[in-house]
């Protein structure tokens, strides 16, 4: 075997997990591992990173794995390549979810180009959001992006709907920090200050004194009362822009889809310096999700809550490196 050709898959190999490890996951969870040989890399979903208590059906777990899928596909086209993505199930290998392998060549467009370019600037927002209108034409793009991976991003219009998810956020929060079990999973995946932990909602993710909104969208609570989180000029009154990601079913294909979609949607929110904050707790709790889906989504499955709008602060992030996620020949 020539070196040269093995050095060479080994770069493209490091090339395409190094980008899709930092695509979202809930609560920072990274809960992914790769298998790579020759021009394909294999994503399996690592469910010991899953929450149970949160996300027993593994949705959540799928939509992150769904993002670092698209974020892949996306590495791919960087290198000039089209993505040949084969979903996969094995009954044997249930952590089993894609082969992306390198298809023909295919010179990347700029609109992909410019979105690969936002996978490291994307970030979580934590908290309120500047007052004032989003750039024109972006809600409508947000859309068709969203489209595009057969998915549909509805943007809530209705101040009264508004309200409505709101105070559902805010029950389930509540609902959920009642339940010892639910408590002791945040604080898992809430490290104490100082943590040289590379997953988990760190500190310096998440304001000390988060704004409040009007209305009120409730936030989790990562610091569980010390004080923790970013010290900083959180000035933001404003919750944005609401929207709701939603599939026509309900499965594991559709959970995959709709974390491509939505990673789709969060780079070209960047594009224009758009960041999201997501609330998922009314979709975890399951008699929640169902009200939401047949009163506010038209029968479609909501996958995911989540607001729009330019932050003043800018929260760090961390990920494991790529080493540390691929068995296989890097």
């Amino acid at each position: 075997m020539d070196p040269a050709n093995v050095s060479k898959r080994e770069t493209v190999a490091h090339l395409l997990v190094d980008a899709a490890v930092w695509a979202p996951s809930v609560h920072n969870t990274q809960p992914w591992w790769f298998d790579a040989h020759d021009e394909t890399v294999t994503l399996h979903s690592d469910t010991e990173r899953r929450l149970d208590v949160a996300d027993p059906e593994g949705r959540e777990m799928l939509i992150s794995c769904g993002a670092a899928l698209f974020t892949l596909r996306l590495a791919v086209r960087r290198l000039g390549r089209l993505p040949e993505v084969r979903i996969a199930a094995d009954p044997d290998r249930p952590g089993l979810i894609a082969d992306v392998t390198l298809g023909e060549p295919r010179t990347a467009t700029d609109e992909e180009l410019r979105m690969y370019d936002q996978v490291k600037r994307r970030r979580t927002h934590r908290g309120a959001f500047r007052a004032g209108a989003l750039p024109v034409g972006l809600l409508q793009s947000l859309r068709a992006h969203a489209c595009a991976e057969n998915a549909s991003l509805r943007i809530v219009a209705d101040p009264r709907v508004r309200v409505a998810l709101a105070a559902l956020s805010e029950a389930a929060e509540q609902v959920q920090c009642a339940d010892p079990a639910f408590a002791a999973e945040m604080a898992r995946w809430a490290p104490a200050p100082c943590s040289e932990r590379l997953d988990g909602v760190h500190e310096s993710a998440y304001p000390r004194d988060p704004g409040r909104t009007d209305p009120h969208f409730a936030g989790r609570d990562f610091a569980r009362g010390q004080g923790w989180g970013l010290a900083g000029d959180e000035d933001g009154e404003s919750a944005g822009v609401v929207g709701v990601l939603t599939t026509t079913g309900d499965g594991r294909e559709d959970w995959l889809r709709a974390g491509q979609a939505l990673q789709r949607v969060l780079l070209r929110a960047t594009e224009d310096d758009v960041s999201a904050a997501f609330h998922t707790q009314a979709l975890e709790v399951p008699e929640l999700r169902e009200f939401i889906r047949t009163r506010f989504c038209d029968g479609t499955y909501p996958q995911m809550l989540m607001r729009f709008g330019v932050a003043d602060e800018r929260f760090d992030s961390v990920r494991r490196p790529a080493a540390e996620v691929v068995v296989g020949e890097i």
